[in-house]
């Protein structure tokens, strides 16, 4: 199998649109605004770019493992992770930009150095989810533009890829499933549905996704009923 088989283009072409839009809305920041809020409870915006610093870090070792075959783990465990980015978050604006930057940077090279065989290879996030190397890529270009808009600098889930979204809400619904927490919905937006719930929601794929991952309380959105409170995602 090829690579252009074992990793789809179109994965290649969200995660480069994302870390762009990414480094939009990093360029959009002032100097006081690091330490304002972001649209993630209990994490200022300075949170938000530590976590996708430490997660680049993150996505190469599991490349490094792909490719290598030698067990590399995304964090030496969930615990680490989170202090790491406790101790990311409380750098200057000057060094954390650098940071973020020079872990993308690291990422870009890990994925261009990545052979074939790697893509397909079976590797474990810091959960236990199993995924190929493949599946490293969509995974990033997921984190880059939710959290792109988790920043509140412009970047909307409206400028996110059709089907990074579908793929987003997918997620979304495989987690619920797997803590048995799937709310009674059923969710309709763009041509794909949803749940097999009571409830029926009807809307754009960047309003249901925005709700459904918690980043938004259902504006935009149509139902024969009132919205109930969802589980978290992760």
């Amino acid at each position: 199998m090829d690579a252009a088989r074992e990793l789809p283009t179109e994965w290649i072409d969200w995660w480069e649109r994302g870390e762009e839009h990414l480094a939009t809305a990093l360029g959009r920041l002032v100097q006081e605004d690091w330490a304002r809020p972001s649209l993630l409870p209990g994490w200022t915006r300075a949170h938000v770019l530590a976590h996708l610093a430490r997660n680049a870090d993150g996505m190469v070792n599991l490349l490094t493992w792909a490719r290598t075959g030698v067990e590399t783990p995304m964090y030496a465990s969930p615990e680490a992770r989170d202090r790491e980015i406790e101790q990311t978050a409380r750098l200057s604006p000057q060094e954390l930009e650098a940071d973020v930057l020079g872990a993308t940077a690291r990422l870009a090279q890990a994925v261009r150095e990545m052979p074939p065989h790697g893509w397909a290879a079976t590797v474990r996030t810091v959960r236990g989810r199993e995924l190929t190397g493949a599946d490293v890529v969509r995974m990033r270009a997921q984190e880059v533009w939710v959290h792109a808009v988790d920043l509140d600098s412009g970047v909307e889930f409206a400028e996110i890829p059709e089907g990074l979204l579908a793929h987003l809400v997918d997620e979304v619904f495989g987690a619920w499933g797997n803590r048995d927490q799937v709310p009674d919905v059923v969710v309709f937006a763009g041509d794909r549905e949803w749940g097999s719930g009571r409830l029926a929601v009807a809307g754009s794929l960047p309003d249901a996704a925005a709700w459904l991952t918690g980043r938004s309380d259902g504006t935009g959105l149509r139902a024969d009923g009132l919205l109930p409170q969802l589980p978290p995602w992760l």
